[in-house]
This record gives structure tokens, C-alpha cells and sequence, in this order.
């Protein structure tokens, strides 16, 4: 007996891109003091207050079965935010919350395409997309993003790959290259989406971590509201990544589609998990910003290095809690520079190839430890990057 061929075809055959991760969490559990810098998980844990509201709806009941597509009072408060955000009317009705940003990026794909089908992801992408796609039994296709772009995808090489395509997986503010998508961008993807109608699902978990410019949303652009489904969470914004708590948003009849599907898999998120993400929501935009607001200092603090040397060249980073570095000054690879990195200096971060052909010759640089120790960090990969040039 073995397990069936969709679930050991994940990877497509090779890795699942959280080989270094791993290689570096194995050294600290062995003792090694490796300053860690890949994956976006914030140097501090969710604040005592949501603690509180979490611990108090547990006491008061809420532990028993939950609605499954969410809470009434809790998909209010999503809605709420998402028309605050971005301008377009929203209902409960519009919502339903899903096990995390990743149980809806899954839930989405399924609803969205038939076994087969192909569904269409920009590249670099965030490491589990083609993995998602294919746990819906659908087959990935990337569409390349271009450095000399800044990692804005062009419309026409959309376009170029749509021919039998379902859907287009979108992030912005995009994760590993900190890009935010412009108008422009949108516009024209959203041109090529109507034309070959396509499926737009967005992923805009990074939406309240913008430096550079202002998050638009493709649902709150003309005539793409009723092809789009908003993937959202509390996991960036409230510092919630172990609450699992997240959303998608979209057109009423695909959300209650959407339901049926939650009811057949988690059957419902945790009452007492939902009530605390309804007084985390009522915490407001000011409170967003405080989470936010270590990330740009340290990216502001990196690019300032960064500016003293022509060795390492920066993506511009205008969203996230990331910076990518061009590291081909240095003679190496993305995967060569991260390794050596992590044997070198003990220094963990992300290489560009986790995320996708087009970023093969980058690394990625988590902007979360602690200031001190990240500005540590940042100088000695610096240093040894000069190193290498030298």
C-alpha cells in the first residue's frame, strides 16, 4: 500500500523549497546560535489583550461547534475591513473564514477549477503555491515576473501563458519580492483576465504592511469584482500566524459554494478563535500600523546599508516584512550565497530558487529578528558578500 499520487506529487518531483529552513532549524536545535531570517514570522507573539479576549470566549463557551463559514459577528468585522481597505461594498454574505491564508488559497483553487485544469501563478511566488495548486489536482503554470521589472508582472506574459488556463494566482504586496502592485499592473492583468476569462485569486495577506505607494485590491477594479477572490488574514497584520484565522472574500454565490466546501473538510474554525478575532479586528487600523511599523524601520535601516555597497543590489521593497537581494555581484547563485551564508556566519536566510525560476540569482531576507540582532545580521552578510566579490 502507499499513498496516492496526488499527495506524493506535491513538489512536482523535486523540492518543496524549505531545505535551508530546515537545515537551520536543525543547527539552533543543536545549539548552534544561527540568527534566523526566513520566514515571515514576527519577532513578537500576539499581543496579551487578543490573549485575553481568546482566553475569556473559551471560558465563557465558546468551545463547542462554531458556524462553519464563520461567525455572523466576525465576517461583519472582516467586511468591515476589507470596504474600509479598499472602497468595494462588502457584506457578510461576501465572506467566509477559512483555517488560515493557506486553507483558503486551497479552498479557492477548488472552487475555482476542475481536476485538470491548469491554474496560473506569477513567478517568483510565495513556496507553497504550486504545491496548493496541485494538492486541487490542478497542474501549475508560472508566469515569469521580471527583475529589470521589478517584479511587476507584464499583462502580455500573462497573457502569453493564459491559453487553457482557469485562474491567476496574484499577492501583492508580494511575497519574497516585497513588490506592490501597481494600478497599471492590475489594469492590465485585469484586461487579459476578462479576455481569457480567468479566475483572479488574490492574495492579499501582507495588504496592511504597504511603505511604498498604497495596496490595491483587483476586486475594487471595474468589472473584476464578480471574478475575484480576496485570500486574507489576521496572521501579518495582528501578529495571529498561530491562530489560524483567516478569510476569503468574494462574489455571494462562490463563498456559500465555499461553505459547503469548509463543512466537508474543518467543519469550522474555534469559537473561541473567532471571538478573538473579532475583538482583534475592533483594535483598528492604529493598532495594524504597530505591528507594521518594525518592519519598516528595519528595511529602511537594510537599504541604508546597503546603499554603502555595489556588491548586493535590493529589489524595491515597497511591502511585506522582506527585502530581496540580487546576490549575482557575488559570482554565486541564490542557493549557493544562502548555504554559505548559513555555514560562514551562521546567518539563515531564503534562496531566491524556494520561490521560482525568476529568482534563482536572489536571496530573501526576512526583516524579523529584533533590531539589534538584525542590524547584526544585515552587516555581516554584508560583509560577506563583499568577501565574495573581493
Amino acid at each position: 500500500m502507499r499513498a496516492s499520487a496526488r499527495i506524493l506529487g506535491l513538489n512536482g518531483g523535486g523540492s518543496d523549497g524549505w531545505d535551508l529552513y530546515r537545515r537551520a532549524k536543525a543547527m539552533i536545535a543543536a545549539g548552534e546560535p544561527v540568527l534566523e531570517l526566513t520566514i515571515g514570522e514576527h519577532d513578537i507573539r500576539t499581543d496579551p489583550r487578543i490573549l485575553d479576549a481568546m482566553d475569556a470566549a473559551a471560558r465563557a463557551g465558546h468551545t463547542g461547534y462554531a458556524p462553519v463559514p464563520g461567525s455572523g459577528r466576525l465576517r461583519d468585522a472582516i467586511a468591515a475591513r476589507i470596504e474600509r481597505m479598499t472602497g468595494v461594498p462588502t457584506t457578510r454574505d461576501n465572506v467566509v473564514v477559512t483555517a488560515g491564508g493557506q486553507a483558503a488559497l486551497l479552498a479557492a483553487h477548488i472552487a475555482c477549477c476542475e481536476p485538470g485544469d491548469t491554474a496560473l501563478t506569477i513567478d517568483p511566488y510565495y513556496a507553497t503555491y504550486p504545491g496548493t495548486i496541485r494538492a486541487a489536482s490542478c497542474v501549475p503554470r508560472a508566469v515569469p515576473a521580471r527583475p529589470e521589472d521589478g517584479f511587476q508582472p507584464r499583462a502580455e506574459a500573462v497573457d502569453a501563458a493564459a491559453e487553457g488556463a482557469k485562474s491567476l494566482l496574484l499577492n501583492t504586496p508580494n511575497n519574497p519580492t516585497g513588490a506592490v502592485y501597481s494600478e497599471a499592473t492590475l489594469t492590465g492583468i485585469g484586461e487579459v483576465a476578462r479576455a481569457r476569462d480567468l479566475w483572479l485569486i488574490s492574495d492579499e495577506v501582507y495588504d496592511a504592511q504597504v511603505w511604498q505607494g498604497r495596496h490595491l485590491s483587483p476586486r475594487g477594479l471595474p468589472g473584476l469584482a464578480e471574478r475575484t477572490l480576496v485570500i486574507g488574514s489576521l496572521s501579518k497584520s495582528h501578529a495571529m500566524t498561530g491562530s489560524r484565522l483567516g478569510w476569503i472574500v468574494g462574489p455571494e454565490e462562490m463563498v456559500a459554494a465555499i461553505a459547503d466546501l469548509s463543512t466537508n473538510t474543518n467543519y469550522g474554525i474555534p469559537g473561541f478563535i473567532q471571538e478573538a478575532g473579532v475583538f482583534a479586528l475592533g483594535l483598528g487600523p492604529d493598532f495594524e500600523a504597530e505591528i507594521a511599523a518594525p518592519f519598516a524601520r528595519r528595511r529602511a535601516l537594510f537599504l541604508e546599508m546597503l546603499r554603502r555597497t555595489q556588491v548586493l543590489r535590493p529589489v524595491p521593497a515597497d511591502g511585506a516584512m522582506y527585502v530581496m537581494l540580487d546576490v549575482s555581484g557575488t559570482g554565486r547563485d541564490g542557493e549557493a550565497f544562502a548555504n554559505g551564508l548559513l555555514d560562514a556566519e551562521r546567518i539563515a536566510v531564503m534562496p531566491g530558487a524556494s520561490f521560482g525560476a525568476a529568482a534563482a540569482n536572489h536571496v530573501r531576507v526576512a526583516l524579523t529578528l529584533p533590531d539589534p540582532a538584525f542590524e547584526e545580521a544585515a552587516r555581516r552578510l554584508i560583509a560577506y558578500a563583499t568577501g565574495l566579490a573581493a
